[in-house]
């Protein structure tokens, strides 16, 4: 004679079991469009600092003491003086979101793509806001002004001496985050002008493409 006790508690564990399996593909298939949304934003919001094509318009780049340079494209500038050494970048970002400059770092000489970047303590803060909006040019730049400085000293006799110079530049979007470092090979050529060259790109904020 059928136990139709147990078979109705079986019943109900199987269609339980169903239900949970159901449920649990269900929440996996919303993580999943969920990151793939969240993917998708991101990239909406993505800034990615390029030097200037040779092509776009010059800028005109002022510092707080009144001094201005003319940034061709894909140009940068190094000019060093008694009192101050004044560095400047054409750049072009080519991402689809806005970029918003954090700081930099500067070394006197030619860094390969293979060297780690700067550490973060070691990166200045600007000490303006800069924003480049996407598919657009804008600029970075940077100083040192305190002669009595290692920093200083250094900067100015490898700006003197016009050889290759690297410059790191921190940004990141409008929101704060992905946060990207971008190396620039700054190099002098004959007509006393310097042109800027990308190095490597490293994402702070996820995984990097390598």
């Amino acid at each position: 004679m059928a136990d139709w006790v147990t078979i109705s508690a079986l019943a109900t564990a199987g269609g339980t079991l169903v239900l949970a399996g159901a449920t649990f593909a269900s929440v996996r298939s919303a993580n999943r469009a969920a990151r793939v949304a969240e993917q998708s934003l991101l990239v909406g919001l993505r800034p990615l600092l390029m030097p200037s094509r040779l092509d776009d318009p010059e800028q005109k780049v002022g510092f707080v003491d009144d001094k201005w340079f003319h940034l061709r494209g894909g140009g940068a500038t190094a000019e060093a003086t008694d009192d101050a050494v004044y560095l400047a970048i054409s750049l072009r970002n080519s991402g689809s979101g806005v970029a918003v400059l954090h700081g930099w770092h500067f070394d006197p000489e030619r860094m390969l793509g293979r060297d780690s970047h700067a550490p973060l303590e070691a990166f200045s803060r600007l000490t303006r806001d800069l924003y480049i909006a996407p598919n657009d040019i804008g600029f970075w730049q940077g100083a040192f002004r305190d002669p009595s400085t290692h920093r200083f000293q250094t900067a100015r006799d490898a700006v003197a001496s016009r050889t290759a110079l690297t410059v790191e530049v921190l940004y990141g979007d409008l929101e704060g985050g992905q946060r990207t470092i971008t190396r620039y090979a700054l190099t002098p050529r004959d007509n006393g002008n310097w042109i800027a060259g990308v190095v490597r790109h490293w994402s702070l904020d996820r995984s990097g493409p390598r």
